[in-house]
């Protein structure tokens, strides 16, 4: 049971909330932004986009993400001046201990920053939440903003930027920063988030300057050679399919990344093919990072990744798009997800 100080500042009204930011944003000051560890578009052009608009109202900003991430990401304004934690730890840590406030996006644990977590939990700084994922730690933040029913943080943002009064902000760079995030945490308007809300939000963002033809071409139509083809391999050979049960699997190993000169963001999306599968209801991604095997767990309807990602990956999520880490091996893994496959055979069938 929560402790009921913490219950009742997370359970304080949203107006309540924009006037206690707006009131610490009256004044130039010190400000991180923080993302989760691997940040994808919706972290990270969230985290660029309020930068650009604190800075726009004369505080100093800095993005501190807790490793790098995807080069398809690098055409945000702004994203050559994010510090990489695990590349740079004095420096982002100096940042931090000066920070007057920090900005946590698109996470709802200081755990999902891995051990750039203790330097956030030990500077002084107040903490400001703003995420949409389910389960949030209240603990994590002295001011916490979340919507596990917004498709995205970007899209979150903007109401909060709006609500703000700040709107007038929102340039070109910042449209196309957010606009990244929403379409690409709702698979490019697809998924049942997307709501008449988000089409209204998109709208407005191609009005401010969002080039949304641009966009897309930048993220899902830069594939490099070795990603095209890493990409085959995983469709032609490792593909599993158990049609009985309305599940796939995708795996790689470490070594089998290497032969195609893996870079982070190679295997971004690569589970969604599965899932694209007709009658294909359960999809899991495997893969062996740096030690290290991951899975991205996605589901249509009502079945929930989420329950399975946290009871058996230590992981979490949204319903329908999770992920967790696996302390077995790839084989290992695989054929622990097969055994989920047939205990959830009665939900995947019906």
């Amino acid at each position: 049971m929560f402790p009921i100080v913490f219950l009742f500042l997370f359970l304080r009204p949203m107006k309540e909330k924009i006037s206690e930011i707006k009131d610490l944003l009256q004044n130039p000051k010190d400000i991180v932004i923080t993302v989760h560890r691997g940040p994808d578009a919706d972290a990270l052009g969230s985290a660029l986009a309020l930068s650009e608009v604190l800075k726009q109202l004369n505080h100093n900003v800095t993005v501190i993400s807790p490793n790098d991430y995807a080069s398809f990401l690098y055409w945000m304004k702004g994203n050559d001046q994010v510090v990489i934690y695990s590349e740079d730890k004095e420096k982002a840590q100096k940042i931090t201990n000066n920070a007057d406030l920090i900005f946590l996006l698109d996470f709802n644990s200081l755990s999902r920053i891995s051990d750039y977590s203790d330097v956030v939990e030990n500077s002084s700084a107040i903490r400001i939440m703003i995420d949409h994922h389910q389960e949030v730690d209240i603990k994590a933040a002295n001011i916490i903003i979340s919507d596990p029913k917004s498709c995205s943080t970007a899209q979150l943002l903007f109401e909060v930027i709006e609500n703000l009064e700040y709107k007038h902000l929102i340039n070109k760079d910042v449209s196309e920063c957010l606009y990244a995030g929403i379409m690409t945490d709702t698979g490019s308007f697809k998924y049942s988030s997307t709501t008449s809300k988000t089409h209204h939000i998109i709208a407005e963002l191609i009005n401010l300057g969002a080039d949304n033809s641009k966009i897309h071409d930048l993220i899902y139509d830069n594939y490099s050679e070795n990603r095209t083809k890493l990409l085959g391999y995983c469709l032609n050979d490792k593909l599993q399919i158990f049609p009985e049960l309305n599940s796939a699997i995708i795996s790689l190993t470490e070594e089998e990344l290497k032969k195609f000169n893996f870079k982070k963001g190679d295997t971004e999306g690569v589970v969604n093919y599965a899932l694209a599968i007709k009658g294909i209801i359960f999809a899991v991604f495997i893969a062996e990072k740096e030690g290290v095997v991951k899975l991205s767990l996605r589901s249509k309807g009502d079945f929930k990744v989420n329950e399975i990602a946290k009871k058996h990956f230590s992981g979490g999520g949204h319903m329908n798009a999770s992920g967790g880490i696996s302390e077995l091996s790839v084989n290992k893994t695989i054929e622990k997800v097969i055994s989920i496959f047939k205990e959830n055979k009665k939900n995947l069938t019906k």
